[in-house]
């Protein structure tokens, strides 16, 4: 298969943190299907969706685009995730299942503040003998993410702009550390359509399913603004009491997992003053 369109100058540039993986076979939807949160099945051949693997305790191990191409094959956009051992890990679960699942070498993923040139919403442009292109652009601004063999330049301003973008509309990025802590519901991934309540059973649905049915969500994605460098995993506290945790942070803005109902009040983290901010949507797929 080539991917040979993807640009490799202009306003392009490099995003590093990307992998792809594919699964191929007469069972790929369906054991996607059985395995992720979100709804495979009902998506059609030539668009994407957010999509996460879950632990059975129904927690985040990654989140990422799922793309169907057709029923017979899927690309997953691993934005985190190690890819050597994420892909293992799935395999574990194939049994007799009619998928390949294989780490795509030689792929690489460019990004641009500027409109794709035919992808728009959920529908992506591309595919056999081609590179791939993707909308992730919102109402607040155009964006485009492509896929492809040829390499973009490298650009940290401009790889910074864009994992700010991200961490404003609410994709939370989940490093070895923070993967496996949260639920769906913590990290608010509603916002994003990135899972489902309806469909049939997965790893951790019923965790999710309780929690949805019965109203038990109690914590959720706070946007915050942060002068000082913060890690994942830092403790936000109001008053010197614990309230919740970091999920992860950016050019002076952080994501964290705190109480729905709460008082903004002398929010910290390390000490450091924080000051609650918006989450901005738009990028729900």
């Amino acid at each position: 298969m080539s991917h040979k369109s993807t640009p490799a100058g202009g306003d392009f540039f490099a995003i590093p943190d990307h992998a792809v993986l594919t699964l191929e076979g007469r069972d790929a939807a369906k054991f996607a299907q059985a395995q992720f949160m979100n709804d495979v099945a009902a998506l059609a051949p030539g668009h994407w969706q957010w999509n996460g693997w879950l632990t059975p305790k129904g927690r985040v191990t990654a989140l990422f685009a799922l793309l169907k191409q057709e029923d017979e094959r899927l690309w997953l956009l691993l934005a985190d995730a190690a890819s050597a051992g994420f892909a293992e890990a799935l395999s574990r679960f194939v049994f007799r299942s009619k998928v390949r699942i294989r780490i795509v070498d030689g792929l690489h993923a460019a990004g641009a503040f500027a409109a794709p040139d035919r992808a728009r919403g959920a529908a992506f442009d591309g595919g056999e003998g081609a590179g791939i292109e993707l909308d992730f652009g919102t109402p607040a601004g155009a964006r485009t993410l492509a896929i492809g063999e040829a390499a973009a330049a490298e650009d940290a301003d401009a790889l910074a702009r864009w994992n700010a973008f991200d961490l404003a509309h609410g994709r939370p990025r989940l490093d070895a550390a923070q993967a496996g802590q949260w639920t769906p519901q913590q990290l608010s991934l509603q916002r994003l359509v990135a899972y489902s309540v309806k469909k049939g059973c997965y790893p951790g649905q019923e965790i999710v399913a309780r929690t949805h049915f019965l109203g038990q969500a109690k914590r959720g994605l706070a946007r915050l603004a942060c002068e000082a460098e913060i890690a994942s995993g830092s403790a936000v506290t109001a008053g010197g009491k614990e309230l919740g945790r970091v999920v992860c942070s950016g050019a002076g803005e952080l994501l964290a997992v705190l109480p729905l109902e709460r008082s903004d009040d002398s929010l910290a983290v390390d000490g450091a003053p924080c000051v609650p901010q918006p989450l901005l949507e738009g990028l729900a797929r």
